[in-house]
């Protein structure tokens, strides 16, 4: 959100104010039901029955923050204070629940009555009551996304605005970009610039369509996602005594993942504990990698000067990982800029030094990967206890392709899975229609690419390549429109080309590309950067093949169609491995993580270069995947990647695993297996591959 003037004014009068802590007379020990002490480590013990006034409760990774929470949540409503006076703002209606609910068992019912949920839904229930004085009416209509976008349609339509449609960007690209900008303290022209540089040219017309979204909610009773916030915001700056009135019924504020508020949260939270001056505030620095949704790390780490008094706990002991990739993790987040200072530390014993193995090339890497991973469940492990995490969805196509070899079932959660991705699915259909020119799938996909040509006359198109299957891709320029012919005639000179029988797979895919990147352009013209990135990462993944029937017979077998939300597995089915964005595995935990293409450029990514702050975020993504892991920790590269303009190149290891001791991440050796080793070969392999002693050396 960018913040007015006035009320950057206002909220800085509000921030000199003295708080008016009003502290909970200390209780007897014996008076408790609940022995806190003991049920508590001694961090944790000082969080959940910290007295008032502002708290600042920093929680690495795997600490028991959430545990600290209810039993601080337990701790207030048996020491006085009523529920219905103590606030739990979450990130989800689910975790604000759960909470509840455990300290509820943990204690009694009255545990139920704190009023817990998400800022919006919070904030909701303060405008149900008070939109009036913001010139709405109580009984305002809430737009989701979708709603949103359909508003934003109708207010394009009625400006008149002469704009090439094929270039302006879609409703609901539109949305999510006012979404962005009023979510973080930037200007459009500066979001659009670092997000979507190819819409610069629009940035008056997206303040225009701005002003009038606005407008039009305003006169037609209606508030968006974002409006929960901004109103409830301008709602106390404009009116005192409603502020005065909510924070008066808010004497405990508690805030889980502090390090994901934005702007405009971390301005409500002060807002909501400006009269009681109780505020406790869990997150960890160290693990806010959301800025690209509007999360803003200043907030968590200017806590203190925006709450003067503000105690600063800490909870340092781990539960989840053995000493050793603690003291990695340790390491790697000591290097940041901007931090507080914390050592993570265990009683779960020192464990396996993490590995750092460098491969020969991207396929070499997945196939380490696919080996350790059968070795390990032939240990005991099972496949859902192991993740392989990455930066950015298609760093995982070439293991997706080896792991579908091997028949080991994965689910991928973050990004695509390769088969898909739009995208991709265009690409591999030009080469099914050289392979088999009589698949209609594949050509009605391809053919309504074509500018021109949309369901009807494909159908016609298919029935006429069909009958005439003996002359394929050969045109009979008198059948066809002029609408669409000269882009007919070029799909079909390239796909001629293709299937020339002496031009390699990758040379055909190359082809296909360059081919169909102006149709991307044109297709996909809102993200089409990323998909871009798409198909430089396929064209080296063809190499890998010899030749097109079998890349194609590769990609048709897709993996194990399950979604993180909705999908079951059958009952005699074993859970399966799991694929992850660094990004979507924030939060859980695994026995055995491999991160994979730790590679300068990647982790970092080359967009975070001459970002201090970026690359701030990037080092604290790595800290993340890192903390990730509970036994073992396998960190890999290729040395060898292949970009479509430059053919093989060499790569080099993240910086940020450059100049670390071999005590902390030791190098894996790798030995490459031959066809015919045994299974106890095999487990030679991989005890190779981790850098571990043999069973029979002595010394271990």
């Amino acid at each position: 959100m960018t913040v007015s003037e006035e009320e950057d004014n206002k909220c800085d009068r509000v921030m000199a104010r003295r708080f008016v802590i009003r502290q909970e007379a200390p209780v007897e020990r014996h008076h408790l039901s609940i022995d806190y002490a003991k049920e508590l480590n001694e961090q944790q013990y000082a969080a959940a029955t910290a007295q008032g006034g502002p708290q600042l409760v920093v929680a690495g990774a795997g600490t028991g923050k959430t545990r600290t929470l209810v039993y601080r949540v337990a701790y207030l409503v048996e020491t006085g204070a009523p529920p219905e006076q103590i606030v739990l703002l979450t990130f989800t209606r689910r975790a604000a629940a759960e909470m509840l609910s455990r300290a509820s068992a943990l204690l009694d019912g009255r545990c139920r009555r704190v009023r817990g949920g998400t800022f919006h839904s919070f904030c909701l229930g303060i405008l149900r009551q008070h939109a009036g004085r913001l010139d709405y009416p109580n009984n305002f209509t809430i737009l989701d996304a979708s709603d949103s976008a359909d508003v934003i349609d109708v207010i394009r339509s009625g400006l008149n605005l002469r704009l090439d449609r094929k270039r302006f960007p879609r409703k609901r690209t539109i949305q999510s970009i006012f979404s962005s900008v009023r979510n973080r303290d930037m200007s459009m022209e500066d979001f659009v610039e670092a997000r979507y540089p190819q819409f610069l040219e629009f940035v008056e017309v997206f303040e225009q369509l701005g002003a009038g979204y606005e407008r039009y909610k305003q006169d037609h009773g209606l508030m968006d996602y974002d409006d929960l916030l901004i109103k409830t915001l301008r709602l106390f700056s404009e009116h005192d005594d409603v502020r005065r009135s909510v924070a008066t019924e808010c004497r405990h504020v508690l805030v889980d993942e502090y390090q994901d508020t934005n702007r405009t949260q971390a301005l409500l939270v002060e807002r909501f504990s400006s009269v009681h001056g109780n505020v406790m505030v869990v997150g960890d620095d160290a693990q806010s990698i959301y800025r690209f949704r509007g999360a803003d790390i200043r907030n968590i780490l200017s806590f203190p000067e925006m709450f003067p008094g503000t105690q600063v706990l800490k909870l340092e002991h781990n539960y989840r990982s053995t000493q050793r990739i603690l003291d990695l993790a340790n390491l790697l987040i000591s290097r940041a800029r901007n931090k507080f200072d914390k050592r993570l530390f265990t009683e779960r014993g020192l464990g396996e030094t993490p590995v750092l193995v460098h491969a020969t090339d991207s396929r070499f890497e997945s196939r380490f990967v696919s080996q350790m991973i059968l070795t390990l469940r032939e240990e005991g492990v099972p496949l859902s206890e192991m993740a392989v995490l990455f930066r950015n969805g298609f760093n995982s196509y070439d293991l997706e392709v080896e792991l579908n070899h091997r028949g080991i079932p994965f689910v991928k959660y973050g990004g695509l899975k390769l088969s898909e991705a739009a995208h991709i699915k265009d690409l591999l259909a030009y080469l099914k229609v050289v392979e088999n020119p009589m698949d209609g799938v594949a050509w009605n996909r391809i053919l309504q690419l074509l500018e021109g040509i949309g369901p009807k006359t494909a159908h016609q198109l298919i029935s006429w390549i069909e009958s005439a299957s003996d002359r394929a891709f050969e045109i009979d320029e008198s059948r066809f429109s002029p609408r669409y012919i000269e882009e007919l005639k070029r799909m079909f000179a390239m796909l001629r080309y293709i299937r020339s029988a002496d031009v390699p797979i990758t040379e055909q895919v190359e082809v296909a590309v360059a081919y169909y990147e102006p149709v991307l352009r044109r297709v996909y013209y809102e993200d089409y950067p990323k998909r871009i990135q798409d198909l430089e990462h396929f064209v080296g993944l063809a190499e890998g093949f010899s030749d097109r029937a079998q890349l194609l017979s590769s990609m048709a077998l897709d993996p194990i169609e399950l979604t993180a939300l909705d999908t079951e597995t059958e009952v005699d089915d074993e859970p399966p491995l799991v694929l992850s964005t660094i990004h979507s595995a924030k939060g859980l935990e695994y026995r055995n993580v491999f991160l994979i293409r730790a590679l300068d450029g990647v982790l970092p990514s080359s967009y975070s270069i001459g970002d201090a702050d970026a690359l701030d975020e990037e080092l604290r993504l790595l800290y993340v995947a890192v903390t990730r892991a509970a036994d073992q920790l396998f960190i890999s590269y290729p040395s060898v990647q292949y970009r479509r303009s430059d053919g093989q190149y060499f790569t080099s290891p993240s910086r940020f695993l450059v100049d670390i001791s071999e005590e902390l991440l030791e190098p894996g050796s790798i030995v490459e297996e031959s066809p015919d080793q045994t299974s106890d070969d095999r487990d030679e392999t991989a005890r190779a591959f981790r850098g571990l002693p043999s069973p029979s050396d002595s010394s271990s």
